[in-house]
């Protein structure tokens, strides 16, 4: 009887595993819309094109400008502005993070008994283990908690060593790229299988500083830079970067996405290996844009005008696709909007688990359009901004299936530039046609809603200081840096308001500048200060 017992519960974790799929989601640093061979790159993607044909192209997802603020929506499903998290990366000397009320994508996963990991880059808070990813959900982390940290030992940022397995610094050699790759097949191999498990990898791939294998630079050391212009505000970098004699980063660019494009295809051939490729749901895409400062990057995201950095479509418009052939029918195309906030109520219907988060999601569901090809209605406008890399130059932008709005904003010290960009993306996807004279009562909503969107933002939100804070110092390993928890006060600090009641005046006088309160919406003084979403 007990052995008969035995037998059903195994045989119930092999089916209850079965059942759930496993979910690897793959994110690129600063790939360009077109440096992919389904978009005629000249750069070899045999395994992304692949992943492209045996699943769906998502024609139309959409991410932040930066990294951090698509990391942390990812993660959360909310949008950036609320978290804190919109106008700038993490930088090394910022404290913060995402606020630890937010419930992560990963944390969910593991809670509905899946084995959860993270191998790449983090760069969503390393000050202190409340904000590191082993406190985030995630099982296992083999990575760095910064960008920037280079391609080949010692994988420093600011001198600082930055390589890490769950907390304790390590001292792998190789090719970052290949590393990660051996890392995510390893832990493939070795998962309990009885279990589904979710892995999130985030190459470092192809964002700067560039560096590759020999043999990959010696395959793209001719190819020539034939990208069109961006018709954005980086053209007249590149411009000022060639008279001064700088050189294309074009064939080094080409050799690092080629290496990613080899280590996708170690995962997937991993996963087929295990027999379990037809019920893993694998999503790809990249972070934002390609840069396309001539001295920084070397992608192409043309025909979509602009790059990283930028609101325009070259900057948040990305290659996307997702494939799992147990339930999405080969070589289909997805052409409505889709962003990076929707990942996490998509993944969470798609494997049947319930969120779990108290704090209501900025994005929606699409998996009934992606499984069922059901058409999504989303309601009101998605909002992005950028403040990278000057401080008080702000793009932002306001966008729905048909209209987008781009606005730039120019903070002095003694006055605000303003200048608005409306498009029928609809009908003008590469934004060649300015309607702003045409819809003035348009761009005059679409602008309202953008400030009304930026009155959200905490007061102490990450910003575009790219400066450290003078006579701060970088730690000799950033493993050690994040402050244990239980050093810390349990509860997260607010303000210095010396009253819950003052605190809330505070907020309320605030008005549109920020918020003091913690994902606090104001609303008139006689409905309660505070609409928290």
């Amino acid at each position: 009887m007990l052995l008969n017992g035995f037998f059903l519960l195994l045989f119930s974790c092999q089916t209850w595993s079965q059942q759930r799929p496993n979910v690897v989601v793959i994110v690129a640093d600063d790939l360009g819309w077109a440096d992919v061979g389904f978009r005629g790159s000249k750069i070899d993607t045999p395994n992304l094109d692949q992943l492209a044909a045996e699943g769906m192209v998502l024609d139309r997802f959409y991410t932040a400008p930066l990294c951090s603020p698509t990391r942390a929506a990812l993660m959360t499903g909310r949008d950036p502005i609320r978290l804190g998290v919109a106008y700038s990366v993490i930088l090394p000397w910022d404290n913060g993070g995402v606020h630890t009320d937010e419930h992560f994508m990963s944390e969910a996963f593991q809670q509905a008994g899946y084995q959860t990991a993270i191998v790449g880059k983090w760069h969503l808070g390393h000050s202190q283990q409340a904000f590191h990813p082993n406190a985030r959900g995630f099982e296992e982390f083999y990575g760095h908690l910064h960008t920037e940290v280079g391609f080949y030992p010692p994988f420093a940022n600011l001198g600082g060593k930055d390589f890490q397995r769950n907390g304790a610094s390590i001292n792998d050699k190789g090719y970052e790229t290949f590393l990660l790759a051996n890392e995510a097949e390893g832990y493939i191999k070795q998962r309990d299988k009885s279990k589904p498990f979710f892995l999130y990898l985030p190459f470092l791939a192809p964002h700067e500083p560039l560096d590759a294998p020999a043999d990959l630079k010696q395959k793209y050391r001719d190819l020539p830079d034939q990208r069109p212009p961006a018709r954005s505000t980086s053209d007249q970098l590149s411009a000022a970067a060639k008279a001064a004699g700088a050189q294309t980063r074009v064939p080094l660019y080409a050799a690092v996405v080629d290496a990613m494009d080899q280590a996708i295809g170690q995962v997937l051939q991993t996963l087929a290996s295990e027999g379990i490729a037809d019920n893993t749901l694998v999503l790809f895409f990249s972070d934002n844009g390609a840069s396309r400062v001539f001295t920084q990057g070397g992608g192409n995201n043309a025909p979509l005008r602009g790059g990283k950095a930028e609101t325009y479509e070259g900057g948040i418009r990305v290659v996307s696709m997702v494939r799992w052939p147990e339930q999405i029918k080969a070589g289909q195309r997805l052409d409505q909007v889709m962003t990076v906030m929707d990942v996490f109520p998509t993944l969470a219907a798609a494997a049947a688990i319930e969120p779990n988060n108290v704090m209501q999601f900025d994005g929606i569901n699409m998996w009934p359009a992606i499984q069922k090809g059901e058409s999504i209605n989303r309601d009101g406008l998605i909002f992005f901004g950028s403040e990278i890399p000057n401080y008080g130059s702000f793009n932002f932008t306001a966008f729905d299936e048909q209209w987008k709005l781009v606005q730039w904003v120019e903070q002095d010290l003694t006055e605000i530039r303003i200048r608005n960009e409306l498009f029928n993306i609809q009908r003008d996807p590469f934004e060649e046609h300015n309607l702003v004279d045409q819809y003035p009562e348009k761009v005059a909503s679409m602008a309202q809603a953008i400030k009304e969107w930026r009155s959200l933002y905490p007061i102490n939100g990450v910003r575009a200081r790219v400066a450290a804070p003078p006579g701060w110092r970088a730690p000799l390993d950033w493993a050690d840096y994040p402050r244990p928890a239980e050093q810390l006060q349990q509860e997260a600090a607010s303000s210095i308001a010396p009253s819950k009641a003052i605190l809330y005046r505070l907020d309320h006088r605030l008005g549109e500048r920020g918020r003091l309160i913690y994902n606090c919406q104001p609303v008139p003084l006689s409905e309660g200060v505070c609409k928290f979403d």
